[in-house]
């Protein structure tokens, strides 16, 4: 019930509506303005406006989805017993001597490895990586492919913007009635700009940390984590390119991390 009212908070839809408003009021100044979109609808082309409308559509839709899903809360051992039962979370086939799972010190959850408690969220998260404020959810083992999606979507139409937004500012005119007209175009170009370096580096970064197989958390915190700073090795969830790959975007199950921790070190744990 917690995380039903975390994710339908008002503070939640006040920010899902600025990114909203934000997308269809930039869609509208490309539109109003004599860029190449706005020359193209006027001339009968309709193919390009409809193709740049409707990406943005999804981008909007994919943000809703992302902030709106369960990013893998840990639910109670009794639920959380059924739903491994029921979701046949991946092992690995060679025996493995169990992990001693930590209890969080918040929720009193028995946290699977890698599940981080979000004091955002009042809630334990499956394979955490983070709080994100834009999509006021967190992004977990669920929700993280999903969000790379949406940040690939999101910067095809950022880079497309910009390119719009830039054909219906000409500077060789600069005139204060020239910018008195096109202000909201230059604002929204800025606006482009700054949101597309960021696209990149959430983008860059998060494409880095999962071809790796690891986490933004475990990235920056390794020094704090219990199974990592107690681990010789230095990602032992690490399976190659390929496999982190496959099991990040093609896996549809769970996955019950204590499992693929070194043999070794699992006493230790």
């Amino acid at each position: 019930m917690r995380r039903r009212l975390g994710l339908l908070s008002r503070g939640g839809w006040v920010v899902r509506a600025a990114q909203t408003g934000l997308s269809w009021g930039v869609t509208a100044v490309l539109f109003l303005h004599p860029t190449d979109l706005r020359r193209q609808l006027v001339e009968g082309e309709l193919l390009q406006p409809l193709v740049f409308v409707s990406l943005v559509f999804i981008s909007v839709l994919l943000y809703y989805m992302v902030s709106l899903m369960d990013p893998g809360y840990v639910e109670h051992n009794e639920d959380e017993k059924e739903s491994v039962s029921k979701e046949q979370k991946i092992v690995i086939s060679q025996h493995v001597p169990a992990v001693q799972l930590r209890r969080c010190g918040y929720c009193m959850l028995k946290q699977p490895m890698r599940a981080k408690h979000c004091r955002e969220c009042q809630h334990c998260v499956r394979r955490y990586d983070h709080h994100c404020p834009w999509i006021e959810n967190c992004v977990g083992e669920r929700n993280h492919p999903l969000f790379i999606v949406y940040l690939a979507v999101q910067l095809g139409v950022l880079l497309w913007a910009m390119v719009v937004a830039w054909s219906g500012l000409h500077f060789k005119q600069f005139s204060w009635a020239w910018l008195q007209h096109t202000f909201f175009l230059l604002l929204s170009f800025l606006v482009i700009v700054v949101c597309t370096v960021i696209a990149v580096l959430l983008l860059g970064s998060h494409l880095y940390l999962i071809s790796c197989n690891t986490t933004t958390w475990e990235f920056m915190s390794r020094h704090r984590i219990s199974y990592l700073r107690k681990c010789e090795v230095e990602n032992p969830f690490d399976q190659g390119l390929f496999l982190n790959l496959w099991r990040f975007f093609c896996s549809c199950h769970l996955v019950a991390w204590e499992n693929l921790y070194p043999q070794e070190e699992s006493s230790g744990a």
